[in-house]
């Protein structure tokens, strides 16, 4: 088995509350800065950013997971983490049709910028990107693993946007993956408050809108390969899964 380090939710340009210069290019520099082995692109509610990235990343080092961080309709966030970029292109499609109808006040939320390897910009995506989908938790899920993805409870320790602050707990019946631990949530702090969900496997990742921020909190994996197969492995038992508190850099 070999070590992999992993950050498996950063946000590029494309999703309204990133900073601009979250450009596919610029995260990817940054992550192998980091020493970073495995990223997954996961935009709110799009993936239009995800292809470039993996185009960016092939001679680099690092391996770029497609993915979508998605709000169901109780307005909790769902990491959604394929391995081909059809298959998210799949979800995405069945997500931009559970959208809210309107056009995204740029002036409010910021621009959307769907971009190219060389930083260049190549449309904005209108959409209320930020918006809670008529999509259930459930449904979600569901779906997900429909299409040959992972999915994993985004960030299950803030007081907005998690499974538990907008459903109250963790319903036996949707099968999520893994729990996501926020980077303000210490590992001892998260077993008191959260251990009546530890059957379910944890990461931790630096939900990144900034690019200093990637990496501030990642997930070793130890795998045969640095793939979606393997980090499913990892999440039935089959290849160990670690993360400390510790900052990257």
């Amino acid at each position: 088995m070999n070590r992999f380090v992993a950050d498996l939710h950063i946000h590029t340009c494309l999703s309204p509350c990133a900073e601009l210069d979250m450009t596919p290019l610029r995260i990817i520099d940054a992550a192998v800065k980091n020493g970073l082995d495995i990223i997954a692109i996961s935009d709110h509610n799009s993936a239009e950013n995800a292809e470039i990235a993996m185009k960016i990343a092939q001679d680099k080092g690092i391996t770029v997971l497609p993915a979508m961080e998605i709000a169901s309709y109780e307005e909790a966030h769902v990491l959604a983490i394929f391995d081909s970029i059809d298959k998210v292109m799949n979800l995405q499609e069945v997500v931009y049709k559970n959208l809210p109808d309107g056009i995204a006040d740029e002036k409010l939320r910021g621009y959307q910028l769907v971009v190219n390897e060389r930083d260049e910009i190549l449309g904005f995506n209108k959409r209320l990107l930020f918006g809670a989908t008529n999509l259930s938790v459930k449904t979600l899920v569901d779906t997900i693993h429909s299409f040959g993805g992972l999915a994993v409870a985004s960030h299950i320790d803030k007081e907005i946007f998690s499974v538990i602050s907008q459903l109250g707990f963790i319903s036996d019946d949707i099968a999520f993956d893994a729990l996501e631990i926020s980077y303000n949530t210490k590992r001892e702090r998260a077993e008191a408050v959260f251990g009546e969900y530890k059957s379910i496997p944890w990461i931790t990742s630096s939900d990144a809108h900034h690019l200093g921020d990637i990496g501030r909190r990642t997930t070793t994996f130890l795998l045969e390969e640095p793939s979606l197969e393997e980090i499913a492995l990892a999440f039935k038992g089959k290849r160990r899964i670690e993360w400390s508190d510790g900052v990257m850099k």
